[in-house]
């Protein structure tokens, strides 16, 4: 085991179709993959072919190959959520039972006068909304008062938006770390996040020092058990604010171009353990604005990363490109969606199978626990045996 390295990539928000539950989260219909493919006419993604995506769903344009050199199938979510939180907890094997608040309405009065009065500024906003609306509907009055912006989506969040003008990068983060505090027990949303944007009014820029302040998971994941072996955990994106931290630690990354090439820096480096990745725009950048051809344009640029991060890999590799929920940009919402996700397993003694429909995603932290010698999770089977070749 000891020198066994696991990717495990999670491509945000790239969902491959309803889950059996999808329309009591009001998701009917959504399906990121497909319905993107139809939306474009179909795809053209020859690397993500020939790891056997076409055999995870029917995608317009995407062939299934005879010979995909990859594991394939797809995962259902058993957490009930839809969040990047619930989602990479479970691929790491923390399975919840029950949901986290949400507030379609807004937060409860108290919640925010107790939130102005800690940190010193008042509150406008306090409604559901996208990021991009509520900068157009409150941006100009913050400029003008100093107000916090303070909104929700269909996701448990507290989402704090200021003006790197008007209030301090560091005043932001303390605010947000209040109200991390505050949010706890009945009101214990799954993520606290700094918003901060530029510009002026009809041409706001949100920026990339967002941070998120996340809850600490209530059980032990597939990174607790791996610190508690020694076994290193290198973090690629905003995986280490899902985990609040614990265990693990990330450089951030701006766009879907510079995680991949700081993959393929870590895949250089590595001498043993987990690469954890999480791959954002397809969720932040393209799926919460409706950008389809965003979408598509991301997709293609993926299907292009793919030879140089698989490049380098080694006799004892085993990576998995997944996803943490869905986020379907042809749909009227802006939201993620309830969907299953596509699991594409590879490596240099994976063999091909068809993984199925697998029940959870903790399948895959299950099945990476295995790889690298620890502990079984408290949820998830391992395919390990499916696919790996001693």
């Amino acid at each position: 085991m000891k020198h066994r390295r696991a990717a495990l990539i999670v491509l945000d928000g790239l969902g491959i179709g309803a889950a059996p539950d999808a329309a009591g989260w009001g998701d009917s219909g959504s399906d990121t993959l497909g319905n993107v493919a139809r939306a474009a006419g179909g795809l053209s993604l020859p690397n993500l072919e020939r790891l056997g995506l076409g055999h995870c769903a029917d995608l317009e344009g995407v062939r299934r190959v005879d010979a995909p050199t990859a594991a394939y199938g797809v995962a259902l979510p058993a957490s009930p959520g839809k969040d990047s939180t619930t989602g990479h907890w479970e691929l790491c094997g923390l399975k919840l039972a029950q949901a986290f608040p949400t507030y379609p309405h807004g937060f409860p009065a108290d919640v925010i006068a107790d939130f102005a009065r800690r940190t010193g500024r008042e509150v406008i906003g306090n409604v559901a909304s996208s990021g991009t609306t509520i900068l157009d509907r409150l941006g100009a009055e913050h400029l003008a008062s100093g107000a916090w912006i303070v909104y929700t989506s269909a996701d448990s969040v507290f989402q704090v938006a200021a003006h790197e003008d008007v209030v301090p990068l560091a005043e932001l983060y303390r605010a947000c770390g209040i109200a991390r505090e505050m949010l706890a027990g009945e009101h214990g949303v799954s993520r606290v996040i700094a918003r901060p944007f530029t510009g002026t009014p009809g041409n706001w820029t949100r920026t990339p020092r967002r941070k998120d302040f996340s809850l600490a998971p209530p059980g032990d994941t597939l990174i607790d058990r791996l610190a508690a072996h020694h076994i290193p955990r290198v973090g690629v994106g905003k995986v280490d604010d899902l985990f609040a931290g614990r265990n693990l630690s990330a450089e951030h990354t701006a766009t879907n171009a510079i995680a991949y090439g700081m993959i393929v820096t870590a895949l250089e480096a590595m001498q043993r353990g987990l690469l954890f990745a999480n791959v954002i725009e397809f969720d932040q950048t393209w799926g919460h604005r409706n950008d389809v051809a965003g979408f598509v344009r991301g997709l293609r640029e993926l299907d292009a990363a793919l030879p140089r991060m698989l490049a380098g890999l080694r006799s004892e590799d085993l990576v998995i490109f997944t996803a943490d929920h869905g986020n379907d940009p042809t749909t009227p919402s802006t939201d993620h969606s309830r969907e299953q996700v596509p699991v594409l397993a590879t490596g240099p003694r994976v063999r091909s199978a068809a993984l199925g429909q697998r029940q959870t995603f903790a399948d895959v932290g299950q099945t990476i626990a295995e790889f690298l010698g620890v502990e079984p999770l408290t949820s998830g089977t391992s395919f390990l045996h499916e696919v790996w070749v001693d």
